[in-house]
This record gives C-alpha cells, sequence and structure tokens, in this order.
C-alpha cells in the first residue's frame, strides 16, 4: 500500500511508545465493551433489570458503534488524526464515568451507546493509524501491536473487574476504567505522533470500497466469526451457571484471555507471511472449541479446555481481519476499516440479542451448539477468498 511521504517518518525504527499507546486505547475500548459480560448478575441486580437486559448494556453499545464507524469516518476523512483519536478517547472518560453513576437504566444505556460511538471512531483509526506510525516492512507488526491491548483486555482486564465487582462492586469497576482514561489522553499526548487527513483528491466512496475484490468476504467472515463469538462471551455468566461454575467466570476469562495473549504473539510473528493459513486455523479452532463446551459441557476440566482453545482461535483475528482488510482496500484503508468496525458491531449487537433469545427460551446449553453454524458460514467464506481478501499469495 502506498503511503503519503508523511506516514513514513518513522524511518527504520519501530514507534513502541505509540504503538502501545494505541494498544492501551484498545485495552480501555475492548475493556469497556466486555466488562458487562463478567458483571451481568450484579449489574441486573443494580439496575433493576433481568441479566438478558443488563446484557443489553453490550447490545446498545454496539449499536452505537455500528451506527458511527462509517458515517463519522467519511465526514472526518479529510481532518487530522491525533484530534480525531482524542475525541474518542474523551467519549470513553465521560461514559465509563456516567455508567459508574448512574442509577437509571436508560441513563446507562445512553451513556453505553455513547461509548459505542467513541469505539467506532477509535476502531476505524486505529489499524490505518498504526500502520502509519511502521516502517513499510513491519506495518503488519505495528498493527499486531496496536491490537495487543484487546487480549490484554481479555485475560487481564475482563477477569480482574470481575474480581473486583465482587469485592468493590460493579460500579467501582467503570470508575478505575474512567481513571485509566485520563492516564491514556496524557500518554497519546506525549508519544503518538499527528498525521494529515486525506487530501479530497484521493478520498473514495462507501460504494467503490464495497466493490473492491476481497473487501465483501473479509466482512463476510468478520459477521459470521464475531457473531457466534459474542453470542458464547456476552452470556458466559449465566453458560457457566448452567454448567454448575457460577463462581468460576472470571477463572474461565482468564483461562480465555491468557490463550488469547499466545494467539496474538503467534499472529504477530507470522501474520506478514501466513495471513490465510492463520485465519483458517483460528476459524478450525474456534469449531473445535463449540464442540467441547457442546459435548463436554457438564465438566470442568472440558470448559476449562475449550475456553483456552477459544482464545487461542480469538486473540489474534481481529489484527487478521484488519489487515486483510487493508491490504484489500490499498489506499482506501481508513473507510474499509469503518466498514469493518461497523460489521464487527452488528455481530456484536446481534450476539447480545439473539444469545439473549436463546437463554431465555432455550436455556444456556443452547449457546455452545448454536455457533457451529455460523463458524461452519466463516469457514465457507476464507476458501473461497483464495485470490482476494484471504489470498494464498501474500502482497
Amino acid at each position: 500500500m502506498r503511503l503519503p511521504v508523511e506516514t513514513q517518518s518513522a524511518g527504520e525504527s519501530f514507534p513502541w511508545g505509540g504503538l502501545l499507546a494505541l494498544s492501551m486505547a484498545a485495552f480501555i475500548t475492548i475493556l469497556t465493551e466486555a466488562l458487562p459480560a463478567g458483571l451481568l448478575p450484579a449489574i441486573g441486580q443494580g439496575l433493576g433489570v433481568s441479566e438478558a437486559g443488563a446484557g443489553q448494556l453490550v447490545t446498545v453499545y454496539a449499536i452505537g458503534s455500528l451506527m458511527a464507524a462509517i458515517p463519522l469516518t467519511t465526514m472526518t476523512q479529510g481532518l487530522r488524526r491525533r484530534p480525531l483519536l482524542m475525541i474518542a478517547i474523551m467519549g470513553f472518560l465521560i461514559a465509563n464515568t456516567v455508567t459508574a453513576l448512574s442509577t437509571s437504566y436508560i441513563l446507562t444505556l445512553l451513556a453505553r451507546f455513547l461509548a459505542g460511538v467513541a469505539a467506532g471512531l477509535l476502531w476505524a483509526l486505529a489499524a490505518g493509524y498504526a500502520a502509519r506510525m511502521a516502517p513499510d516492512h513491519l506495518k503488519g507488526r505495528a498493527i499486531a501491536v496496536a491490537m495487543a491491548g484487546t487480549p490484554l483486555a481479555l485475560s487481564l482486564g475482563v477477569p480482574a473487574g470481575t474480581f473486583l465487582g465482587a469485592i468493590l462492586g460493579w460500579r467501582a469497576c467503570f470508575g478505575l476504567m474512567s481513571l485509566l482514561t485520563v492516564g491514556l489522553i496524557l500518554w497519546v499526548l506525549a508519544k503518538v505522533p499527528d498525521f494529515s487527513g486525506e487530501p479530497a483528491s484521493q478520498r473514495r466512496t462507501l460504494r467503490g470500497v464495497l466493490r473492491l475484490p476481497g473487501i465483501r468476504p473479509v466482512l463476510g467472515v468478520v459477521l459470521s466469526f464475531v457473531l457466534a463469538h459474542n453470542i458464547l462471551y456476552t452470556y458466559i455468566a449465566p453458560f457457566l451457571a448452567g454448567a454448575g461454575m457460577a463462581g468460576r467466570t472470571d477463572a474461565v476469562l482468564l483461562v480465555f484471555g491468557l490463550a488469547s495473549l499466545v494467539s496474538i504473539w503467534i499472529v504477530g510473528v507470522l501474520i506478514d507471511a501466513r495471513l490465510r493459513a492463520l485465519t483458517l486455523a483460528s476459524i478450525a479452532l474456534f469449531a473445535l472449541a463449540a464442540g467441547l463446551f457442546w459435548i463436554g459441557g457438564s465438566r470442568p476440566t472440558a470448559i476449562y479446555a475449550a475456553s483456552a482453545i477459544w482464545g487461542l482461535a480469538f486473540g489474534g483475528c481481529a489484527t487478521l481481519f484488519q489487515t486483510a482488510s487493508a491490504r484489500a482496500a490499498g489506499p482506501a484503508a481508513d473507510l474499509a476499516q469503518s466498514m469493518l468496525v461497523t460489521m464487527w458491531n452488528t455481530a456484536i449487537a446481534g450476539g447480545g440479542l439473539a444469545g439473549g433469545l436463546l437463554l431465555e427460551r432455550f436455556g444456556p446449553a443452547s449457546l455452545a451448539p448454536s455457533l457451529l453454524i455460523l463458524i461452519a458460514l466463516a469457514w465457507g467464506l476464507t476458501l473461497r477468498a483464495r485470490d482476494h481478501g484471504f489470498a494464498a499469495v501474500n502482497p
């Protein structure tokens, strides 16, 4: 992908400080999104709603992201990047502070919607921002470092939040995230460079980007894979309760998250040469995990093993999908990323809704088998995208 001269100023050095700040932004974004999954019973009690109602805090967050990503990215193509990044981060500060203090379910939903809007903008910026900070031959690795906050949030943040929620209360967890966000603001100002927006003559339309070879298969895989993930992840607490492991949610999420760390390390090392193989391996591992959750769902050892396999499948998927999208889109990477963000959050919202329906109508045992159909769809789309999207030969 040819980038403006300004984007190549990093020279041969690897911009760890700035990339780790982006990783911290990803950490806060994912923690804001996923923390309710580990605290559904407490949040439901605190706001006077059912667990399925509390699960809609995840759904409305996703709706905010999917509604905002494409319009905001389109409207801000010409604006400088760091001010936009700061606006997104400030959105998390406001939303998490309101969530920590609110006693109203409706107000909390509105705060979560604002957080989702901030996430939609941040995710549309993150991959392209990371690529612009790094030398050409390290752009894939730069995206992997920037995305490392995702498995860290899942492996450390959500289990720690679940543990602290049991001790300090769920509101304190959101207050702590606000404090982390203040620190992130200072970090971004110190270490993240500013870049110009895209010149008017080079801007693409949504329709034009969507027609690029490989974009639609990538979006289809994102939808099916992430929908399957969120059906289970959003309702992991009631799923474990149905398996007689109600008090083990934090431990299961820790196993999942630690395996995710291993996954993103593997992806970071191999992605530049093995994007297609890594994507197929992730999908296959997810299918294995879903089957193990289904067949061995009453045995703790099987659940822990399935959680580890699930983490290996999921940890590097954001990097895989964003890199595939960026390669397929070329100079239109930011706009393609906004489409990916929209599709990703459509899947999150769908997971919250579909998982809630399955939970209320068929019980927690119905969650795991429902994943296999979606995983099979992701596998088929990836196999067909051999020439573009998840190409067998990397550019």
